[in-house]
């Protein structure tokens, strides 16, 4: 259906150049006049049926189309006009019917029209169209805002907020069409008086020299013709005039048809019709207007106003039976309340934290936390859902708290009109002590005017929107995993099927369940390895999974295929610290892995044994990590999940890599080996 539209307007526009230059016979002629005039009706028709200006978004194309059909018409019967004095059966008929065959009459009324057209309708549909315009281009950046706003706060979804942003793009381009197409009506207007003219005086001319007309005959023929012609094309172009008029000062946001909202809101109450009736009445009895048609219309307008009120006040009975009841009918029971599901993630601040969320007092901390997410999406490999800001009044005015699916995962404050100085002492720069919310180092708040001050002693100054957006950055990332959802692993194969689709072809449902790829993928991202090179994930799955289906046997697979690039996210470019057990203590704690019937796993060890390793490893490690160096713990790939799961708690940024996923490329510098004793 579409490319047989397609074909018909490529068409459409092969007919219209031909006009041009080939003469039609008179019978095609009053055909075409017709259908041109039929199809102004339909495109008038459909612009008041229209709830939206965006719903007839192909109206500047088609104006433009009409336009240059209109004018190829004139062109035609111009030419037959002039050669034949005969432009076919309906322009005679508007010469002789409309007009009643005096061509005096015609040229005025011809007049008329053109100047209702081109003084009122276009220039008024032209210059609306510059103003929505302009003022859709110049409320763009205010959209974009809102929308942006919308999705932080977790109003719209990532594809709502698409859809929005392509509707506002959408918009802006058609009301910069309209205002071009608003210029084709205004030149149209001005063609058919030119051809008007040029028809009366070529007519005179042709009559009197090539045919022996006398000058009355040549100018009753000629200019019935003529204006027949004129006024044959002028009532589409007022149609099509009136169609403009109507799109350009449509509300965007009525949603209605342009017939009921013009009812519904002009007829909507009763007492304006009893005043106006009233006055009209007055109107035939104190002056001679007329008795009889001033009452009939008075009547006409009580009998309406008294329609509306009765409506009127049935509304207000059905309001209180209930929705849609009937007055006197029993009110439908109460709907039970819509459960409400907890937002995935939310950010919630006191009251004297709200500067920092609103944009029109410069506070920036939507667009820092839109920027987390977009940073987080590129470092984690998939996008995390979107952050819910709101205030909260139980809130003390200076504290804020992260919350994942409704419960508090993190929780610091800021003061909103202070910065944050860190790695520096209160007797270089005062301050108020405090810790830094996010990793707990000492801190002070300094005032914006000791800025310059602190960055003189090497402090690192931080606004209080930054450290809430760095806050939540770092929540997001620690706890990625428990974000990941189902349909998370099923976006992340169709973005491998785009570049790799016969490595996802082998992972079928059947291969590899889609649960136990949620869960290879949770498990990578909990210890922060990301997931964005698919194809490598997705190839290493495809050859472990004819073994396994073990997430965490899956996932040890999956990291040795990533073992390059998690050994040099370790390392931080430089020499990597590792810390290593001995064989007696890797055997004895192999022997405590207690299985699960889901396929998990967890070392069993008591509180003391669990102490005990623990503090031995942090031990090995200090020397590195009080020298600010990156350390490791490398142990057996059957260990390797289970004691990073026992250590995770107690040695959050310490990674736990195996032997078969180190780089033999790395700068690696044992630092000692933990035994069993």
């Amino acid at each position: 259906m579409r490319r047989l539209a397609g074909m018909s307007t490529i068409l459409f526009v092969i007919v219209i150049v031909l006009m041009l230059v080939v003469s039609l016979p008179t019978w095609l002629l009053s055909v075409l006049i017709l259908a041109n005039l039929s199809l102004s009706l339909v495109v008038t028709a459909v612009a008041m049926g229209t709830p939206r200006p965006l719903d007839f978004s192909s109206f500047p194309s088609l104006l433009l189309l009409t336009t240059l059909f209109r004018l190829a018409l004139s062109v035609s019967t111009a030419r037959l006009i002039l050669l034949q004095a005969n432009a076919g059966s309906v322009v005679q008929a508007f010469g002789q019917f409309v007009v009643g065959g005096n061509p005096a009459v015609g040229f005025i009324l011809f007049l008329l029209l053109f100047i209702v057209q081109f003084m009122v309708i276009t220039r008024g549909a032209e210059r609306v169209s510059e103003v929505a315009a302009r003022f859709t281009l110049d409320a763009m950046p205010g959209k974009q805002m809102a929308i942006d706003a919308d999705l932080h706060a977790g109003v719209l979804t990532e594809a709502q907020a698409r859809e929005r942003r392509r509707e506002i793009a959408l918009e802006a381009d058609f009301y910069g069409a309209m205002d071009g197409s608003a210029k084709f009506v205004r030149g149209d207007a001005m063609a058919t008086l030119v051809i008007l003219l040029v028809n009366v005086a070529g007519g005179l001319l042709i009559g009197m020299v090539e045919r022996g007309l006398s000058f009355s005959q040549a100018f009753d023929t000629y200019t019935l013709l003529s204006v027949g012609d004129a006024i044959a094309a002028q009532l589409p172009a007022i149609l099509l005039s009136v169609a403009t008029g109507i799109i350009v000062t449509r509300s965007g946001a009525s949603g209605q048809e342009m017939a009921a909202a013009l009812g519904g809101q002009l007829f909507g109450r009763s007492q304006p019709l009893y005043v106006v009736a009233a006055l009209i009445a007055a109107l035939g009895v104190v002056t001679p207007v007329g008795l009889v048609p001033a009452l009939a219309l008075a009547a006409g307008l009580v009998w309406i106003a008294s329609r509306i009120a009765a409506m009127e006040r049935v509304a207000p009975a059905g309001a209180a039976a209930g929705a849609g009841g009937v007055a006197g009918a029993p009110a439908p029971p109460p709907a039970e309340p819509a459960a409400v599901l907890p937002d995935p993630v939310a950010l919630e601040f006191g009251y004297g934290l709200l500067g920092l969320a609103d944009p029109e007092r410069g506070g920036d901390l939507l667009a820092r936390v839109t920027a987390v997410r977009r940073a987080l999406a590129e470092e984690l490999g998939f996008v995390v859902p979107p952050v819910r800001v709101r205030d909260n009044v139980q809130l003390p005015p200076q504290a804020y708290v992260v919350r994942l699916r409704g419960v508090e995962v993190a929780r610091g404050e800021v003061i909103a009109d202070r910065l944050l100085a860190m790695s520096v002492s209160e007797a270089a720069v005062p301050g108020i002590p405090t810790r830094d919310p996010v990793f707990g180092l000492p801190a002070l708040w300094i005032t914006p005017a000791q800025r310059e001050a602190a960055l003189a002693v090497r402090a690192t100054v931080v606004e209080p929107s930054a450290v809430i957006a760095t806050h939540v950055s770092e929540v997001l990332r620690r706890r990625a995993h428990e974000l990941l959802r189902r349909e998370d692993a099923r976006a992340f194969l169709d973005r491998v099927r785009q570049e790799d689709p016969a490595v996802v072809e082998e992972l079928s449902p059947q291969v590899l369940p889609p649960g136990v790829l949620h869960r290879v993928l949770a498990n990578l991202l909990r210890e922060g390895v990301p997931i964005a090179d698919g194809v490598t994930i997705c190839e290493a799955l495809a050859d472990g999974a004819a073994q396994t289906k073990d997430p965490d046997a899956l996932t040890e697979v999956v990291r040795r295929a990533l073992g390059r690039s998690i050994t040099r996210a370790a390392a931080g470019g430089g020499r990597l610290a590792v810390v290593t057990l001995d064989a007696a203590l890797e055997q004895d704690l192999l022997a405590r892995v207690q299985r699960t019937t889901d396929g998990g796993g967890g070392l069993e060890l008591d509180p003391a044994a669990r102490d005990q390793v623990v503090g031995r490893l942090a031990a090995a490690l200090e020397p590195a990590l009080s020298q600010g160096r990156r350390a490791a713990v490398v142990t057996t790939p059957l260990l390797r999940p289970h004691l990073r799961r026992a250590l995770e708690r107690a040695l959050p940024d310490v990674p736990v890599l195996s032997y078969g996923e180190l780089d033999p490329e790395a700068q690696v510098e044992p630092m000692g080996m933990v035994t069993s004793a």
